[in-house]
């Protein structure tokens, strides 16, 4: 078998059937994942561990090849040339050679193409503060990011530096200057290269994702300094993302954190992409917008009342997941089941509905 063939042919596949994803694992026939279900090519034979060793190694250079030997995993983008970009990661499961690659879009969508939340604007037009994009794996963060980083380089002049862990997205310069740095091949760590925008007079910083704690204190440091930051968190919520922040700082720094949190932060956009009627998905966006009773929340320790105060302030721009997820369903964008499969509260959600 001629594998980087077969794979380029797998991954024009990809593109052909608007997958998100192609994931290559022993015992199995490629597999992609259209529309959030997993479909696999049935019509395929499975793979063999040399076919999955093959396969994989025909995607990485001989730096990249060599790192995944010491490590067991790596992380990189693939360009395939006329048909498009992915993000892929290459892992060992079983003794064995495994790889999900993440179709990236070549076209950068816009905040209205994506259906995101006209709030969406309110972080963009900002000059200086801290801006979070939470939510589980898979679900469109990096996505909503670019359109945002999209946004401020079609509408004014702004230095911004990315650093991501590979590159995805890739910017054209319009009336801003766009540096992207990747991990590994332009800096050896997110915090370095956080600490380093310092020295290069950024207006806007985009932080791929937020590993430590280092990074975390360096981001919320660039924001309260005269930056605007853009990060990305694995969480669900956003109570859950100020706890993840502060529990990443021992006992006698969370202090600090907290205050340092509640006077940088703008907002925390934590969301979902549902399964939509037509095809598709949509996101489904809990938005939070730091407000003096948000910012005496977070710094008297008290974010447990955060969902509360996101309930009670949709006259400020606030939404709780449960209301956009009622919205997407009155509106006949979304079923019911599926906004109930994606609800934290699912008593909360059918109450909403009635109303």
């Amino acid at each position: 078998m001629d594998y980087k063939t077969y794979l380029q042919q797998l991954l024009y596949l990809v593109v052909q059937k608007g997958a998100s994803d192609l994931h290559i694992a022993v015992g199995h026939p490629p597999v992609l994942r259209i529309d959030r279900k997993l479909i696999p090519l049935t019509k395929e034979k499975k793979f063999s561990p040399e076919d999955t060793q093959n396969l994989c190694f025909s995607l990485m250079t001989q730096i990249q090849l060599d790192k995944f030997l010491i490590e067991k995993e790596i992380d990189f983008s693939y360009d395939l040339a006329g048909v498009g970009r992915f993000r892929v990661n290459v892992y060992s499961e079983g003794g064995c050679v495994a790889a999900a690659l993440r179709a990236v879009p070549n076209h950068i969508s816009t905040i209205d193409e994506l259906n995101l939340p006209m709030q969406m604007y309110r972080f963009v037009k900002e000059m200086q503060g801290f801006v979070l994009i939470t939510g589980p794996a898979s679900h469109g963060k990096s996505t909503t990011l670019a359109a945002m980083i999209e946004e401020i380089n079609q509408t004014r002049s702004a230095n911004i530096i990315t650093i991501e862990d590979p590159i995805e997205y890739l910017f054209s310069d319009n009336k801003s200057i766009i540096s992207q740095r990747e991990l590994n091949s332009d800096t050896l760590s997110f915090a370095k290269a956080l600490k380093s925008t310092f020295r290069e007079d950024p207006d806007v910083i985009m932080v791929g994702e937020m590993r430590d704690q280092e990074t975390i204190g360096t981001a919320i440091t660039a924001a309260e300094t005269g930056h605007l930051v853009f990060a990305t968190l694995h969480t669900n919520s956003a109570s859950q993302t100020i706890h993840r922040i502060v529990d990443a700082f021992s006992g006698e720094q969370q202090n600090q954190i907290r205050a340092q949190l509640s006077s940088s932060l703008l907002g925390i956009i934590s969301q979902r992409l549902i399964p939509a009627i037509n095809g598709g998905v949509m996101p489904a966006c809990e938005i939070m917008f730091n407000t003096q009773a948000v910012a005496n929340l977070i710094r008297e320790n008290k974010v447990y009342e955060l969902p509360l105060v996101i309930e009670t302030s949709s006259d400020l721009g606030m939404v709780s997941l449960n209301r956009s997820l009622a919205e997407l369903v009155r509106k006949r964008l979304v079923t019911m089941e599926n906004a109930l499969n994606y609800s934290p509260n699912v008593k909360e959600l059918k109450k909403i509905m009635l109303q």
